[in-house]
């Protein structure tokens, strides 16, 4: 019989290496355009993250901001990869980050 309990610790574990190396590179994001309505393309610089919080249930991305005392634009910049309509319980996500 599996042992569910340390596939899902090491799957975390996981996320996390992958959440903070993924915070150290620079990305490009894509930002519709108010004026054309098309989309642009935007260096995001390198950021460090320094504090990570696990998705709980009832979680989303305005709440989990809003408890961080971050805006929403604060928590998505430290989290450029996050789909706010997927997140899961256990997701890390970013709370406070810097520029590396």
């Amino acid at each position: 019989m599996a042992n569910y309990g340390v596939a899902a610790l090491l799957i975390a574990s996981l996320l996390v290496a992958v959440t903070l190396t993924d915070a150290r590179i620079t990305i490009m994001q894509l930002q519709r355009d108010s004026v054309g309505g098309g989309y642009a393309a935007k260096a995001v610089p390198a950021l460090t993250c320094n504090q990570v919080n696990a998705v709980q249930a009832g979680d989303t991305c305005s709440s989990i901001a809003e408890s961080g005392g971050l805006t929403q634009d604060q928590f998505l910049g430290f989290n450029p990869n996050i789909n706010c309509q997927k997140i899961f319980l256990g997701q890390w996500v970013c709370l406070d980050a810097s520029a590396a």
